[in-house]
């Protein structure tokens, strides 16, 4: 008992030097972290936006959507568009208030060191226009050692400029060897590609995050509108669900990692009426006996895989 009390008193100290109040519990549209602060469970992705395949005001458009439906997680990187995306971003949050919005974004591993974190950090808040990031990511693993990008990690909150960190892309043996770092415990998610075509994750990964209690960051929840798995929106399963709740097949893909209360999904749309489509998912959340069907129409596998990546 003494113990778990040390242990939230630090996370109380932790968030009080970000500017936070600890938390007191959370709603099922949020998940507790590591370090005691909640973060929302459903999100906007911005791979593939701010590259010209939408008209700009289009994009933020579908942005501004979700922030008025109450979507307040966005989550972007320096990759995205060269940058592009960060911009997007920034001009879709103006006007908006910074203190109800939960920003990501994620560094390149070439930038995740001491000689370019710091660099690359704030120039994506400058594309922001905000002057902290609620969390910021290691895109995937680089030749950085993972002790240099977390100690540069922990000087970026230290700072302000981030409130707390985490990992994208890192298998279980990354994990293992991220938590073997000083401070590496720290890592409050993984976000990695799962959906309900790609269930990889469960046989190991996702176990051991669980039992360490950090969350996954689902990217692609939607399997890149099921191009990412044969068979997914056709699926007599998919389809059966989708008309109990008067869901489209995508919803039903969205409902699936929506299920498990302790997975953030961030499904990215540029079009305000998928945003809102997505949105609306929390609403109707799925019975144990539908996620069931799911799982069995498209199993998790029964032995360890590499980690998918698209």
């Amino acid at each position: 008992m003494v113990g778990d009390v040390h242990a939230d008193d630090a996370r109380d100290d932790r968030n009080t030097r970000r500017g936070e109040t600890p938390p007191h519990g959370t709603t099922p549209q949020e998940v507790t972290l590591p370090d005691g602060s909640v973060m929302p469970r459903l999100g906007m992705g911005t791979w593939y936006l701010g590259e010209g395949r939408r008209p700009f005001d289009d994009e933020a458009a579908a942005l501004r959507a979700g922030l008025d439906a109450g979507v307040r997680l966005i989550d972007t990187a320096e990759m995205y568009a060269d940058g592009g995306a960060e911009r997007l971003v920034g001009a879709a949050i103006d006007g908006y208030d910074r203190g109800s919005l939960y920003l990501v974004s994620k560094v390149y591993p070439h930038n995740a060191g001491r000689r370019h974190l710091r660099r690359s950090l704030e120039a994506s808040l400058r594309r922001l226009g905000t002057d902290y990031l609620d969390m910021y990511l290691l895109h995937w693993r680089g030749s950085v050692p993972l002790r240099e990008t977390v100690d540069c990690m922990e000087r970026a909150v230290d700072d302000g400029l981030i409130r707390r960190w985490g990992v994208s892309n890192l298998d279980l043996h990354d994990m293992r060897e991220l938590m073997d770092v000083s401070r590496g415990s720290h890592c409050c998610v993984d976000q990695v590609l799962y959906h309900l075509g790609s269930r990889g994750i469960e046989v190991d990964l996702l176990p051991w995050l669980r039992g360490r209690h950090i969350p996954v960051m689902a990217y692609c929840p939607l399997a890149q509108a099921g191009r990412l798995r044969d068979g997914l929106l056709g699926s007599a399963a998919v389809h059966e669900v989708a008309a109990a709740h008067g869901f489209t097949p995508m919803q039903v893909l969205l409902a699936f990692v929506l299920h498990q209360p302790d997975m953030i999904a961030i499904p990215r749309s540029g079009v305000p009426e998928h945003v809102l489509a997505n949105a609306a998912v929390l609403d109707s959340p799925l019975s144990d006996a539908e996620y069931e069907l799911l799982s069995q129409a498209f199993p998790a596998p029964d032995h360890p895989v590499p980690l998918d990546m698209e």
